[in-house]
């Protein structure tokens, strides 16, 4: 189990190495001269070659990866020329805000469609897991915008029963979250539903089923059990975007968390920002991937020898 996490770690370094020459090439020499955008188009040509001298930009481009990466691994992300603070603070404080609305949305989501996906899979055919079924679909049907518009509108302007903007106290965040969990049960669940069910026709469980074991020992012992690589695997896809926050429901509900900051990264041209959360994304992913690779290892030996 060591050496096949080690090798793993070994093969996430030139990976993530990959992500910051990308990253940088993007922005660096593809994005264009960060002077002329920020002078504007009236810039001089003097204005802009002091810009590019004072940053750095006028050196050779191996010279400034070299010096970039340096900066990145001290925790230096530059200065923002929105928030006028450096990029590693707004992150931070954008992050909190964000994981306070995203790590509920995927702890409750995720124990909910798993939780209907046993309740079908048990009742595979019948009333139950028809009507389900259904629900699912129809949960799928709805555009997430329909569903962010609706619960502000009526939940929230038409009869108080939630705050309609802002972040000021937990109770700000009611409302987004069961806007999250609702758009993506169905999807999930149906997932869900699918995986146990796979489980359930193996021969491990009808042998248990004729031992005479409890149909709830059975899903949970033996169903639930065997099921939990897909689980971790459809989860660890989804942790990323929980630093990184949701721009349509922050911007729906005024929450200042990471989504916000990229999208007035964008506006606003704030290259470093902007490069900051990229950046992020493209880490926190290949970190999900090794750990929810060595976790399916722990789960299922045969996932390492596979390997």
């Amino acid at each position: 189990m060591l050496r096949y996490a080690l090798r793993r770690v070994a093969a996430l370094v030139p990976t993530l190495f990959g992500v910051t020459l990308l990253v940088f090439f993007l922005f660096r020499v593809v994005g264009g001269s960060p002077a002329a955008i920020l002078l504007g188009k009236n810039a001089t040509a003097e204005a802009i070659a002091e810009y590019d001298h004072v940053h750095g930009y006028d050196r050779p481009l191996a010279v400034q990866y070299v010096s970039w990466l340096g900066e990145l691994l001290r925790g230096d992300l530059g200065e923002s020329i929105e928030w006028r603070r450096p990029v590693a603070e707004v992150l931070r404080d954008g992050a909190f805000v964000s994981l306070s609305l995203t790590v509920p949305i995927l702890v409750f989501g995720t124990f909910l469609a798993l939780f209907i996906g046993l309740v079908c899979a048990a009742r595979a055919g019948g009333l139950i897991d028809r009507a389900a079924l259904g629900a699912a679909t129809a949960l799928m049907s709805v555009n997430y915008v329909v569903w962010a518009a609706a619960g502000q509108w009526f939940l929230a302007y038409k009869w108080k029963i939630f705050p309609l903007w802002g972040w000021e106290n937990w109770t700000y965040l009611v409302l987004p979250v069961v806007i999250g969990v609702v758009s993506g049960l169905g999807q999930d669940a149906r997932f869900y539903r699918t995986v146990v069910l796979d489980e359930v026709r193996r021969p491990s469980v009808k042998a248990a089923v004729a031992k005479g074991l409890s149909p709830v020992r059975i899903l949970v012992f033996h169903v639930l059990r065997n099921s939990l690589v897909p689980v971790v695997t459809n989860v660890s896809l989804a942790v990323p975007f929980l630093f990184t926050g949701s721009i349509l429901l922050e911007s729906f509900f005024g929450i200042p968390g990471l989504g916000g900051v990229g999208l007035a990264a964008v506006h606003s041209a704030d290259f470093a920002t902007l490069r900051a959360v990229i950046l992020l994304s493209a880490v926190l992913y290949q970190l999900s991937n090794l750990a929810a690779d060595i976790l399916n290892a722990v789960l299922d030996p045969a996932v390492r020898l596979d390997a």
